[in-house]
């Protein structure tokens, strides 16, 4: 558990963002405490550890001490001459460890088995499997390349990756991988490090090297992290010559050393020192880093602090192998363990021979022993390890292994561009064209995916196509509103010509399921599509995995590693999932994208003109979202403080759009029910109306806002204490006493106190009604306001917009539905509808940061009203009530009103009966606009609708004072939702309909419409 807390807490810490424009991050401070690797950490403070150390030194001539510094590189071959090899170097040289070249896995067995029945003392065994066993044994599991695996946002893959890789290393007795690469590779044109590397990003390098090597050591292996300082920004290969890395100091820190300062950090074991030079750090022209005391020793082990095991890169490469006594320079560098060339006879007489002269202390190779042998201990050396021959086939390759390369490739995949969101595709678009560019029979598995989605019409490319024959295939690909171009050859220079001339008036996605490095050979196609989906394989999991992308049916996170040529940069990427919405394409749906386009234009000049501080708008044709995009901020920037960018999700107080969002469709699912009728007395449901002049109003009188009832009740005015201000409460005029202005013309005074015993600052048994931050009403107030409706006189019975009305029809939907609106509400309809961001109280469900301010009260609350209803009727009701309250984003609002459009249905589920939807949306008052619950358009005098002159008759709909509205077009197909928060930060802006902002937008829709 230890270890695994400190692994989480070393990823956390090495979170960063990545400046991508010069390609490094922050210098580490080069003062760090000394972190003891973590493989070790017991065994040093282990008694027997020292006892076994101890006794092993004890019987170890000066060569047989020297002979454990050396990893000597032997051929995994049966035959008579590499086994008399094998014995000299373990019986007359005493190595200290073993790397097999390559071979077959069970040959690598039996040599090893072999090798540690000859030594005195157990070998440690090497390997060199940076991307698993496969890089050096044939018929081994075949993970990702590292540049692959960079693009995973899931560090904890890579943590079991390095988990598995241990237990593969285990059974077949290796106890060090020399493994990850921790090479930052910013080069594309690193002719050997490339896909070895995690990638260009320093931060995710390091996250990738720290996750993977804790995963080999707490499998019980030691990882080695290479190439010391840092191979990556190269062109020259070290195993061919001496690249040179020509950097400043402030460069290496911030690029070639930050994954190996992270990584040391971490506690990691082991590092590989390269053969590099490094100006920066070595002066003497032509001197490798392996070589190098500034390097390995100054650099490495002081000024980084590193305790581990440092090993030499092999040093038969030519970029070092030129240098005399090899191994006695490495030793005196600072190294511990020389991955040595064959020479072996003449490397250690150059060592013993430096000791006798006293260039090399006993002292120092005593120190090196003990660390090597206090390693081989702890990786459970201490006893000769042998290797169970038998079925080792079936325990490297398990379920499980074939699992993890699964899901490591799988996490891998990542969607590039995208910027028109044609994915996820449209899935009422049932003919796709896929032009295959490579074996046909290699996309089976994707076809045969795809097509659960839809109709797959392939079309094959062949290399030497003629002119005329490209002609021919693009004329009919262009026939299609889908083409899919799906990649499986590497080779492509022979296909430019025909991705020079593919320019479709319709959508192009190309499908890689090759290396990401391979695009840039058709550069004109890759560039002019819509969106890229780099598969990097063309594994059948992988394959089935993308078809399902596609269409939002599987999840693809994955961000480049590594920038493709000028194409994408490192660090792009789109998250796709089954929560993805599909984008369509407004042409395709009866709608000019254009003309849609204008939308942007009024909305940003309300922001302008300070009509509203920011919007979102969201348009749906025939239930398909054509248009959804949010503007602004929830406020005005004042002083230096950034105001907050409203985004889809942001969550608005509705204001009136309440009655028909909330309270109408309560009303609809108890008239389905059969619990209400539209001729119903109200007063049947509510006994306090009986005795009164409302005794005869029915639920169709205030649903058609013709009862009688005021528009408004100022309930609040109860809740004031009349002997706590002076003068009046209102004013028309601004003066000492009434400094508060709530409206055009009313200035208010703030100096009162509410009722004794009424209202509390905080939550108390009495006080249940939360109306702010800091105000709790008393639960007793809710007889008050019903009490203050039940005296209001009523009056005539014609047409009168009433909140009041509205109330009232809350509280019939109580006694009828047998619990609270919103409860009711939540239970019909948001929870069903997967409508997370819509309901009363929305702090209850909701951080106060999601949700946009309403507005600023300096008179009744005094506060910024954020989270809690602006509307004083319902606040005063404890934020729940028939008239305001309710709190949605435009998205959520938008599906309330495709239900409605629907006949009561969404998504496959019944919400309300058609007939039900029918006639209370079609259903018109005599003598007015108005219809049951809804508003419509005012086709008598157009200049009071509120509405675009363009729309039609059917429509029906709502508007808010915060400024919203929601309207939906039975002719059109069409649903169009704008919300903003034009009160905030003064309730007397009315820039807003003055501008006509609303209607404006809407009739851009129309505009829009297709004829």
């Amino acid at each position: 558990m230890k270890r695994l807390l400190l692994f989480i807490l070393v990823i956390m810490g090495c979170c960063g963002r990545f400046a991508s424009d010069a390609k490094r991050c922050p210098a580490t401070p080069a003062v760090v405490p000394p972190v003891e690797p973590l493989l070790v950490r017991s065994a040093v403070d282990d008694v027997r550890c020292r006892q076994w150390v101890d006794s092993v030194l004890g019987t170890l001539s000066l060569k047989e001490r020297i002979g454990q510094l050396f990893i000597y590189t032997i051929a995994p071959y049966q035959d008579k001459g590499n086994k008399e090899l094998l014995r000299k170097v373990v019986e007359d040289y005493k190595v200290g460890g073993l790397l097999f070249s390559g071979g077959l896995m069970q040959n690598q067995a039996m040599l090893t088995n072999e090798a540690q029945r000859m030594a005195d003392i157990p070998l440690l065994i090497t390997f060199d499997g940076e991307w698993g066993l496969s890089m050096r044994l044939r018929g081994t599991p075949v993970f990702p390349k590292n540049m692959v695996l960079g693009c995973i946002q899931n560090d904890t893959l890579l943590y079991e990756y390095g988990r598995e890789m241990a237990r593969q290393c285990r059974e077949l007795g290796v106890q060090v991988n020399f493994a990850p690469v921790a090479d930052v590779n910013i080069n594309p044109k690193n002719p050997v490090i490339n896909t070895r590397s995690f990638g260009e990003n320093p931060v995710n390098v390091a996250n990738k090297v720290i996750a993977y090597a804790r995963g080999l050591e707490d499998g019980g292996v030691l990882s080695v992290s290479k190439h010391f300082p840092g191979h990556g920004d190269t062109d020259v290969d070290s195993h061919k010559s001496l690249p040179v890395l020509p950097f400043t100091r402030e460069r290496l820190d911030s690029v070639e050393l930050y994954p190996f300062r992270k990584a040391v950090q971490a506690g990691v074991g082991g590092i590989m020192v390269g053969h590099l030079e490094v100006p920066a750090f070595e002066a003497q022209r032509g001197l490798p880093s392996s070589l190098s005391r500034n390097v390995v020793y100054d650099l490495l082990t002081r000024e980084l602090q590193f305790r581990g095991l440092v090993f030499t890169d092999a040093l038969a490469m030519k970029g070092v192998s030129k240098h005399e006594s090899l191994c006695l320079k490495a030793l005196q560098a600072g190294h511990d363990l020389l991955l040595v060339p064959r020479r072996i006879k003449e490397e250690v007489d150059a060592i013993l021979a430096a000791v006798k002269r006293g260039e090399l202390t006993e002292q120092a190779v005593e120190e090196k022993c003990r660390k090597v042998l206090t390693y081989k201990y702890a990786l459970g050396l201490n006893k000769k390890p042998l290797i169970r021959l038998s079925g080792l086939g079936t325990r490297i390759n398990t379920p499980y292994t074939r699992d993890l390369i699964r899901r490591l490739n799988l996490a891998a995949v990542t969607v590039l561009g995208n910027a028109t969101k044609v994915l996820p595709l449209d899935p009422a678009i049932k003919d796709v064209a896929v032009l295959n560019v490579g074996e046909a029979a290699e996309i089976r598995p994707f076809i045969k995916q795809l097509s659960e989605y839809t109709h797959p019409v392939e079309f094959q490319l062949g290399k030497d196509l003629p002119a005329a024959g490209r002609k021919a295939l693009r004329d009919k690909l262009s026939g299609y509103k889908r083409i899919l171009v799906c990649v499986t050859e590497h080779r492509l220079a022979a296909y430019q010509s025909f991705f020079a001339e593919l320019a479709p008036d319709v959508p192009v996605v190309y499908v890689c399921f090759i290396p990401g490095k391979q695009l840039p050979q058709i550069r004109q196609g890759i560039s002019a599509a819509e969106a890229v989906v780099l598969a990097h394989s063309l594994n059948d999991d992988v394959q089935q995995q993308v078809a399902g992308i596609l269409y939002a049916d599987a999840v693809a996170d994955g961000r480049l590693s590594a920038s493709i040529g000028s194409l994408f940069a490192a660090g792009e990427g789109v998250t796709l999932s089954p929560q993805t919405k599909s984008h369509f394409i407004p042409e395709e749906h009866g709608l000019d994208s254009r003309l849609l386009a204008r939308i942007d234009t009024i909305a940003w000049e309300g922001i302008r003109e300070g009509a509203y501080p920011g919007c979102q708008v969201v348009v749906l044709k025939d239930g398909k979202e054509m248009y959804n995009k949010a503007f602004g901020t929830y406020t005005y920037t004042t002083g230096n403080k950034e105001a907050v960018p409203v985004t889809p999700a942001s969550v608005y107080d509705v204001a009136s759009l309440t009655k028909t969002t909330a309270t109408l469709l309560a009303v609809m699912k108890l008239y389905d029910k059969g619990r209400l009728s539209l001729t119903d007395r109200v007063s049947d449901y509510l006994p306090y109306l009986q005795d009164t002049d409302k005794r005869n109003i029915t639920v169709r009188e205030l649903l058609f806002h013709q009862s009688g009832l005021p528009s408004t009740l100022l309930f609040y005015q109860d809740a004031i204490d009349e002997d706590s201000y002076e003068g009046t409460l209102f004013k028309a005029r601004p003066d000492k006493l009434h400094p508060a202005r709530i409206g055009r013309q009313t200035w208010a005074n703030p100096n009162f106190r509410f009722r004794p015993g009424l209202t509390s600052k905080v939550r108390t048994a009495e006080c249940t009604l939360q109306v702010c931050d800091s105000l709790w009403l008393n639960k007793s107030f809710k007889k008050e306001y019903l009490q203050k409706i039940a005296d209001a006189p009523l009056r005539d019975k014609r047409y009168r917009y009433s909140c009041v009305g509205f109330i009232l029809l809350q509280q019939v939907v109580e006694a009828r539905a047998g619990m609270p609106m919103d409860e009711f509400l939540a239970q019909e309809f948001y929870t069903p509808m997967g409508l997370k961001r819509t309901g009363y109280l929305p702090l209850r469900f909701l951080s106060k940061e999601e949700i946009v301010p309403s507005s600023v009260d300096p008179f009744l609350r005094k506060t910024v009203l954020q989270g809690f209803v602006h509307d004083e009727s319902a606040a005063f009701q404890g934020g729940v009530s028939g008239n305001a309250g309710l709190f949605s984003t435009a998205e959520e609002v938008a599906q309330i009103y495709q239900m409605l459009l629907n006949g009561g249905e969404l998504n496959g589920k019944r919400y309300l009966s058609k007939e039900t939807c029918r006639l209370f949306t079609t259903t018109v008052a005599k003598g007015c606009r108005r219809g049951l619950g809804f508003d419509k358009p005012d086709m008598q005098n157009p200049a009071k609708s509120p509405c675009a002159l363009s729309a039609p008759a059917s429509v029906y709909g709502h508007t808010g004072f915060t400024g919203t509205c929601a309207w939906v077009d039975p002719d059109n197909g069409l649903v169009y939702v704008f919300l903003s928060n034009r009160i905030y930060p003064e309730v007397w802006n009315a820039k807003l309909l003055k501008s006509d902002i609303r209607e404006r937008i809407q009739e851009a829709i129309y505009r829009a419409v297709l004829k």
